[in-house]
């Protein structure tokens, strides 16, 4: 028996909708300073670090209750929904004449995207189980190569003689009405079929969703806490590392997700995931004391890749616990949640960050997070221990 091919091609027109409006909204937020600089003649500087958390802190306030709504509306309304108002946030952004309007198209970013959230919520009316884990590590994959391809385009596209860098946001807002009309030709999406297919097993739900919530902030927060200080960090504590160096580092543990999330994912979903996320708790851990306190490039090579691996692995392993708790009727309240969660996460990371590394240096957030996914790694393997004595 063969399964029939079209979840499939859903789940790569879902991916191909949200790389392209991924693609903006992560591709323009490294030029703020030149924004701020060449389009709206501000020469404050610490602008551009709060404008860069400002979209993905009204993210996680309006998600849970775009979920909601999905969950009463539809999934797919929704989604076009999400496309559309990421294209007039944009369009708002790109004719924004001082800072006050490119806060509020900021702002309106968060509030009216959301597109993540609700790709992931419409792919559960038409996979589940570990078809719908591998589904969301797939999506992953394409915000992570948003991530890395968007950047490099627009900066090539920025050196070429363009008078204000801002008005980008005017071509750009073209991408998600692309997304938004392939969007409109997904069919309507309805409940899984309770019958299994071969190709298709159910996942027992191993954690309840504020755990889920729990460990996706978490993770979350580790990861992006070294972020905004690593280029500042590599390059003080090995004298001679260009700039273009530090980027290629700080890509690699994204290049390490593009090429082996998509293989391992098809053997870890297979698997139970809190072992799993309790090893990429620990492996994480490891490597953000290595790349804190090693005095070797080689080495902080390893440790780089060596976190891509964990980040790698804990993403498939909850998208196998997310997986595990959602079903059809309650996947945008879920998947709400779950992206308010990893916002939460990245926005406590960045102020997080910005205090430790003026108080105690810049391979302080290195360590702080390596405290914390230690401590989560200390609560997954005694949880199961746990549970036995309250069963006997």
């Amino acid at each position: 028996m063969t399964a029939s091919p079209m979840p499939r091609i859903i789940v790569l027109a879902v991916m191909a909708g949200h790389f392209v409006a991924a693609f903006a909204a992560l591709g323009m937020p490294p030029f703020f300073s030149l924004i701020l600089e060449r389009s709206l003649y501000n020469e404050a500087r610490y602008l551009a670090g709060w404008f860069y958390v400002v979209p993905t802190a009204f993210a996680a306030i309006s998600s849970p209750w775009w979920g909601k709504l999905a969950d009463r509306y539809g999934k797919k309304q929704l989604l076009i929904r999400a496309q559309l108002g990421l294209a007039a946030s944009f369009l708002l952004a790109g004719f924004a004449t001082n800072t006050w309007v490119f806060f509020v198209a900021l702002a309106l970013q968060g509030i009216l995207g959301g597109t993540f959230a609700a790709s992931n919520a419409y792919l559960a009316t038409v996979t589940s189980g570990s078809t719908l884990a591998r589904s969301l590590t797939a999506m992953q994959w394409s915000a992570r190569a948003a991530l890395v391809a968007a950047p490099l385009t627009l900066g090539l596209v920025l050196q070429m003689d363009i008078h204000s860098p801002i008005e980008m946001y005017r071509a750009l807002a073209l991408l998600p009405l692309i997304a938004a009309a392939l969007a409109a030709f997904l069919p309507a999406g309805a409940p899984p079929q309770k019958t299994v297919s071969v190709h298709e097993t159910q996942i027992v739900a191993e954690a309840t969703p504020l755990q889920v919530y729990a460990l996706q902030f978490v993770f979350v927060f580790a990861t992006v806490v070294t972020f905004p200080y690593f280029a500042p960090h590599v390059q003080q504590r090995f004298a001679g590392v260009s700039v273009g160096m530090s980027g290629l580092l700080f890509g690699l543990p994204h290049a390490v997700y593009l090429l082996a999330a998509l293989p391992l994912t098809s053997w870890l979903t297979h698997n139970r995931r809190n072992p799993i996320l309790a090893a990429a708790f620990a492996v994480l851990a490891l490597s953000l004391v290595g790349q804190a306190l090693t005095e070797s490039l080689a080495v902080l090579i390893v440790w780089r890749l060596l976190m891509g691996l964990a980040m790698t692995t804990g993403f498939i392993a909850l998208h196998g616990l997310i997986a595990g708790i959602v079903r059809s009727g309650n996947a945008g309240r879920a998947f709400g949640w779950f992206e308010s969660s990893s916002k939460w996460g990245a926005v406590a990371a960045g102020l997080a960050a910005g205090f430790t590394a003026q108080a105690f240096g810049l391979n302080a957030p290195f360590l702080m997070g390596a405290a914390l996914v230690f401590c989560v790694f200390i609560y997954l393997m005694l949880a199961p221990y746990h549970r036995l004595r309250a069963s006997i």
